[in-house]
């Protein structure tokens, strides 16, 4: 039996995947009880989806209107949950690019933090620790190790800056990362030991406390990742 949280989330997870698809577009306007009929839930089922579909920008309700969808400008781009609808949508290689190069402003800056940070110790080492994770998951062969390692990696990375703002950011660059699994082209989506060597040699920067060569490694990095993903998108 279907619990009414569960029905909460298929409704959710059916209509902000088909906004963010494009199957509903911007001014269409959704209502409660069509959706209701249609999915075979209650109108409150409906209506707590459309108000975290409204937390995430997605939706807007008007009076004497309804609820319309809003643009992709509306949304909130860094929610892990629009990260994962737009994952698997046509909107997945524009996505990796734009968050790639946002990462560029941010993650080098966090390395040179953290090879900065004589306070957390257990941090720095944590992201060399995840980076040697990642080199020996790829001499395994094994995905699921190599991706939940790239996970630590990161999320390390940005907490050993010592910055609450950028340890924050760690669960965008999660949800980033986690999309690649459902992406089909091995050529930018599976571990190779060359990037697992770039991921180790941010660690051993960081970990050495030597801030430029952990900027350089870390700049390095993400613009090798952001110029495969340009290099695979198909053309417009």
């Amino acid at each position: 039996m279907t619990t009414a949280r569960g029905l909460h989330a298929q409704v959710l997870e059916t209509l902000g995947q088909q906004i963010v698809d494009g199957l509903l577009r911007p001014g269409t306007v959704v209502r409660p009880e069509a959706v209701a009929e249609e999915y075979g839930v209650s109108r409150s089922v409906v209506r707590e989806a459309l108000r975290v579909l409204q937390s995430l920008g997605l939706v807007e309700p008007r009076q004497r209107v309804g609820t319309l969808v809003r643009p992709t400008s509306s949304w909130e781009l860094l929610a892990p949950t629009v990260i994962r609808w737009r994952g698997a949508s046509p909107a997945y290689f524009a996505q990796q690019r734009e968050l790639l190069e946002l990462r560029l402003g941010v993650e080098p800056v966090a390395a040179t933090l953290a090879a900065t940070n004589t306070t957390s110790t257990d941090s720095t080492a944590a992201v060399l620790a995840a980076a040697t994770d990642m080199a020996a998951a790829c001499d395994r062969d094994d995905s699921r190790a190599y991706l939940e390692a790239d996970v630590r990696f990161h999320r390390a990375l940005l907490a050993a800056s010592g910055n609450a703002v950028f340890a924050h950011f760690a669960g965008t660059v999660e949800a980033l990362l986690r999309t690649r699994t459902s992406e089909s082209r091995d050529t930018i989506t599976r571990w190779t030991h060359d990037a697992a060597a770039r991921h180790v040699a941010v660690g051993r920067a960081v970990a050495a406390g030597d801030a430029d060569a952990a900027s350089a490694a870390a700049t390095a990095l993400l613009r090798v990742t952001r110029d495969e993903f340009i290099a695979e998108a198909p053309a417009p």
